[in-house]
């Protein structure tokens, strides 16, 4: 679970290098002759990628994941066939930071066609603790309660562990848990499409504007269904969700970094069962995709509920969901619950 803790500062940077420049629509159609078809043969990292390819893309893609369902994205580690199919690729969507052997690997693959999601928008670094009120950035722009960035005063929330989304300085990578984000990345997907395959450029954008729509839906289901918390702090064992916090309003106290099966420290969990109590906490959050027994022994500890809020790396059968959007609508009937909002 060590590259977790892995995820480096490059991830940031780049603000909008997309590795677009050498595209032509016969290089294109070239190589998406060799055996997919006239279909643009898209690798994409892992889930949230996936995504966005496939609903982007529609029928003139054909989409392989590097992650397989039910895998920790983290700590994918891949086989040379994989390596291999990355090379023959037409297209390729990451997100640098979050899998540094899908980093190495599409670094070496020689694609021209290479998006970098984070570059798509804007990362920040998130502590195990994160709030719309205090985020670390004195003088930038902050949620306000209602999850629109303005200028609310700071508020003091001084109970965080002190880990940092990765190693100092280290930029969070979980922008897909942020719908508004989400989007801004879905518009720099759809206008790469439409370089890559430009004879379908009409229909990547109009696929594009439906799901920018779709995702724009359901930010107001968020901003509406989180208004009114009797609480605005949720405890997880994945610190996932800090631009979701960010976004409305909300305060995440991570249990033990960003490891999700990490024990806690004894005092790490009298600090959470301060925290819940001042806050008036409900609920410790697990995922899909680990162990709920730290979540299950802190729960015990401090006469909390269990809950899941899935940070969505990957739909398995046990995902309370078929996809992004119905996951996410999931994750807000379990927040709503938890923070008591009406």
């Amino acid at each position: 679970m060590n590259v977790r803790r892995l995820i480096p500062t490059t991830a940031v940077a780049g603000a909008v290098v997309l590795g677009l420049t050498a595209l032509s629509a016969c290089s294109t159609s070239d190589a998406a002759d060799g055996g997919n078809g006239d279909k643009l043969k898209v690798t994409a990292s892992f889930y949230p990628m996936q995504f966005l390819a496939e609903k982007i893309g529609g029928e003139h893609v054909a989409v392989t994941s590097l992650t397989k369902p039910g895998v920790e994205p983290h700590d994918l580690e891949l086989t040379p066939r994989q390596i291999g199919s990355i090379s023959e690729s037409d297209y390729v969507l990451y997100l640098k930071g979050i899998q540094p052997a899908v980093d190495d690997a599409i670094k070496q693959s020689g694609v021209q066609n290479t998006v970098d999601a984070a570059t798509l928008t804007t990362l920040e670094n998130h502590g195990s603790e994160v709030s719309g009120h205090d985020h670390g950035h004195e003088g930038e722009e902050h949620a306000d309660e209602h999850g629109h960035e303005g200028e609310e005063a700071h508020e003091e929330h001084s109970e965080g562990d002190g880990h940092n989304h990765g190693e100092e300085g280290g930029a969070d990578p979980h922008i897909w848990l942020d719908p508004v984000k989400y989007a801004e990345v879905a518009k720099g997907v759809g206008k790469s499409l439409e370089k890559a395959d430009p004879d379908n450029a009409a229909d990547y954008k109009k696929n594009t504007d439906a799901l920018v729509a779709e995702l724009g839906e359901l930010n107001t289901a968020y901003e509406t269904g989180l208004k009114n918390p009797a609480t605005k702090t949720f405890i997880t064992t994945h610190s996932a969700f800090g631009y979701l916090a960010e976004r409305y309003g909300l305060t995440q106290q991570g249990i033990a970094g960003i490891d999700p099966e990490a024990e806690p420290s004894p005092a790490r969990i009298q600090e959470i069962h301060t925290i819940a109590e001042k806050e008036k906490a409900t609920t410790v959050f697990f995922e899909t995709l680990a162990s709920d027994r730290t979540a299950k022994t802190l729960a015990k500890d401090t006469g909390l509920k269990t809950g899941v809020l899935d940070p969505l790396e990957g739909i398995t059968d046990k995902s309370r969901g078929a996809d992004y959007i119905e996951v996410m609508e999931s994750n807000l009937a379990a927040l709503q619950k938890a923070l008591g909002a009406k």
